[in-house]
């Protein structure tokens, strides 16, 4: 039997509730940089009796457009979500695959017209359908001297990757001066290597969120969360509310971070 959503919660003593949250959240211990991990768009349409795991991804993407909203709405500057792995793109179905990657375009081109946001491309687009790959190029060219919210699309992403891509992009950058592959080894550095990285120049991520109750990194940034804290939300990704968003930043905005020390 199909069900629809429950409303319960979101009326005028829940909005009220979100409007204290926000009023206690100090500027100067909102993350500046926020990973999401959108997960259970699948189970959501199953759950709701869907026969197409497209309505969840549609959903999915949605809840999305809202999230970042609630970012640039308490200051966070830059937001990474992982929308598509190289893990997806082989072993997902077909015809998921395909509308999900129709689903992502839409997303792409509907946020690089979205008030002042930069969108960037994260991940391999030699390995993606062309028409997916160009949307996702314009997305980035259009907004590419925006000044608000950075927003990062991980489509085609794994973190694997990323970290052979930055290696082999140094070797080449440094075959081109002259340099000795012994000369490399022995001046290869931790910071080199991040500016090699799909997120090259950007801060690393201070949080990173999951949804639908997953524990795990799934080849998510593996580089970049070496010192991030997490969140992990029982409520899968198009359930996730406001209220929920906000408590993982008064969370983070609570934990001492040492850095190792």
């Amino acid at each position: 039997m199909t069900r629809t959503p429950s409303n319960e919660g979101r009326g005028p003593l829940y909005r009220l509730y979100i409007n204290r949250l926000r009023r206690r959240l100090d500027p100067e211990t909102v993350p500046h940089h926020l990973a999401m991990m959108i997960d259970g768009n699948r189970r959501w349409a199953r759950q709701l009796g869907y026969d197409s795991a497209a309505h969840g991804h549609r959903a999915g993407a949605a809840k999305m457009r809202e999230f970042l909203g609630w970012c640039d709405d308490v200051g966070i500057r830059v937001v990474s979500l992982y929308l598509l792995s190289t893990d997806n793109l082989r072993k997902r179905d077909s015809g998921e695959l395909s509308d999900l990657i129709d689903i992502i375009a839409e997303l792409a081109e509907e946020l690089s017209r979205e008030r002042d946001w930069r969108v960037q491309h994260v991940g391999r687009a030699d390995g993606l359908p062309p028409d997916l790959a160009r949307v996702l190029a314009d997305a980035s060219a259009r907004t590419r001297g925006h000044s608000g919210l950075h927003v990062n699309l991980a489509v085609g992403y794994g973190g694997r990757g990323e970290i052979v891509d930055a290696v082999r992009s140094i070797i080449a950058q440094h075959g081109t001066s002259g340099g000795s592959l012994e000369d490399l080894a022995e001046s290869l550095t931790p910071e080199q290597i991040g500016e090699h990285l799909y997120t090259g120049g950007q801060p690393d991520p201070d949080l990173v969120i999951r949804t639908s109750g997953e524990q795990r990194l799934s080849d998510f940034l593996l580089w970049q969360s070496a010192h991030s804290e997490f969140y992990f939300v029982e409520a899968l990704g198009p359930d996730l509310r406001e209220v929920d968003f906000l408590r993982a930043i008064r969370d983070y905005a609570s934990r001492d971070r040492r850095y190792g020390s």
